[in-house]
C-alpha cells in the first residue's frame, strides 16, 4: 500500500495544515483527514494510497474509526500504533460529543444525545443495549453498557434493568441499542422489550422515556414511531 516515502510529503502534509488550520475540519475530505491521522504515526510513508484503502476496506471514515484494533491489523494492515492512531482519533471525538450531553438535560439536548449515541454504535459489529440513567431533571447520571449480542428479553433481564435503576435513585430511562445490519428499523423484539421495561418500571415510579435504534443508514425512535 505505498511504503516508498513520497517525495513532497512534507510539503503536501503542510498544505494540508493550512487547508485545516484555515477552513477546520470540513476543508479536508475525509481520505484527507485519515490521511494526515495516519501521517503522524507513520511520518516517513506516503499515507494517501493507504488511507483511501482503508476507505474502501472498511466504507466509511465512520466505520473506519469504530473498527476494532484487531481488524485494523488483520484487514487494514495497519501496525499496532497506526491503529492507536485512528482508535485514539475516535475517543477524542465520543469524548467531545460527550461533553454536549453530560450534565444537561438529555430531553433537551436531543441532537447532541443523538449524535454522540451514533458516533459511539452506529458501526459497531455487534449489537449493544445501553441503558442511560437520567435524574428528575432529565440530566444524564449514568450511562452503562449492559448486553453484548442478539438483543431479546432472555437476553436483557428486566429486572435488572429496573433494579439498577433503583440502586442509582433513576428516575427515568431512555433504552439504546445498535443494528449492526445498518437498518434502524425496530423489530417485535425490540418492541417486546421496551413495553416490557416500562411495565416493571411504572409501578416504581421509574419511566422510560424512549428507546432508540442507532444504525449505519440512520436511527429511530420507537416514541416518536408511536410504538411506546
Amino acid at each position: 500500500m505505498g511504503d516508498k516515502p513520497s517525495e513532497d510529503g512534507t510539503g503536501h502534509r503542510a498544505r494540508l495544515r493550512t487547508r485545516l488550520f484555515e477552513g477546520g475540519p470540513d476543508a479536508l475530505l475525509d481520505h484527507e483527514l485519515v490521511e494526515y491521522l495516519l501521517a503522524l504515526a507513520i511520518p516517513r510513508r506516503d499515507t494517501k494510497p493507504l488511507a483511501k484503502a482503508l476507505l474502501r476496506e472498511f466504507g466509511s471514515i465512520g466505520a473506519l474509526l469504530s473498527a476494532e484494533p484487531e481488524a485494523l491489523v488483520r484487514q487494514g494492515g495497519l501496525s499496532e500504533g497506526a491503529a492507536a492512531s485512528i482508535k485514539i482519533a475516535e475517543a477524542a471525538a465520543l469524548r467531545l460529543l460527550a461533553s454536549r450531553v453530560v450534565g444537561r438535560p438529555a430531553l433537551a439536548s436531543w441532537t447532541a444525545l443523538i449524535d454522540y449515541l451514533r458516533a459511539d454504535m452506529a458501526h459497531r459489529s455487534v449489537e449493544r443495549v445501553r441503558v442511560l440513567h437520567l435524574n428528575s431533571k432529565n440530566v444524564l447520571i449514568r450511562d452503562e453498557l449492559v448486553h453484548e449480542g442478539t438483543i431479546d428479553q432472555a437476553a436483557v433481564y428486566v429486572r435488572e434493568v429496573i433494579r439498577r435503576a433503583m440502586d442509582l435513585g433513576s428516575a427515568a430511562l431512555i433504552l439504546v441499542h445498535n443494528h449492526p445490519s445498518g437498518d434502524p428499523s425496530p423489530s417485535k423484539q425490540d418492541i417486546q422489550l421496551t413495553r416490557a421495561v416500562i411495565d416493571a418500571g411504572r409501578p416504581l415510579g421509574i419511566a422510560v422515556h424512549d428507546h432508540v435504534i442507532v444504525a449505519g443508514e440512520g436511527h429511530v425512535s420507537l416514541r416518536a414511531q408511536g410504538l411506546i
